[in-house]
């Protein structure tokens, strides 16, 4: 995959303003909230819950055949926008530990309200995962 950043639009910040995704097959990853196994929503703050949805999401894409660095689109639903951009800094230290230094095309969009009541964020995304050689 590629990532597109061009020198005229402002750098991006955590994320790439797009993702070129070379031959493969897409697997579009339903939106991953903090639910531990037994369905209950871990985590107080925004952080914790950004670590367990992200986890969550990436576990989901390993048993799709794809890795960090096949995600293209990332989506992020936050109840508070206020207090993730305020988190901003620890989200992206939890984000560089668990997927790296390379980002997906991202948006975060404000949501008034989650399926899971107790849920601050949402995350969901598409990967492209490519035929590797050993299949």
């Amino acid at each position: 995959m590629e990532r597109i950043n061009p020198p005229h639009l402002a750098p991006p910040t955590g994320f790439s303003h797009a993702v070129r995704a070379a031959s493969g097959t897409m697997v579009f990853l339903a939106g991953q909230t903090a639910l531990d196994g037994s369905g209950r929503i871990v985590g107080r703050g925004i952080v914790e819950q950004f670590e367990r949805a992200l986890t969550n999401l990436l576990d989901v894409a390993a048993a799709s055949g794809a890795g960090p660095s096949d995600l293209a689109k990332l989506t992020v639903f936050a109840v508070d926008i206020a207090d993730y951009r305020c988190h901003a800094h620890d989200i992206g230290r939890v984000w560089k530990r668990l997927v790296g230094s390379e980002y997906p095309a991202m948006a975060v969009i404000g949501a008034s309200r989650l399926w899971d009541e107790d849920a601050l964020i949402e995350l969901e995304g598409i990967a492209v995962v490519h035929q590797r050689d050993d299949q």
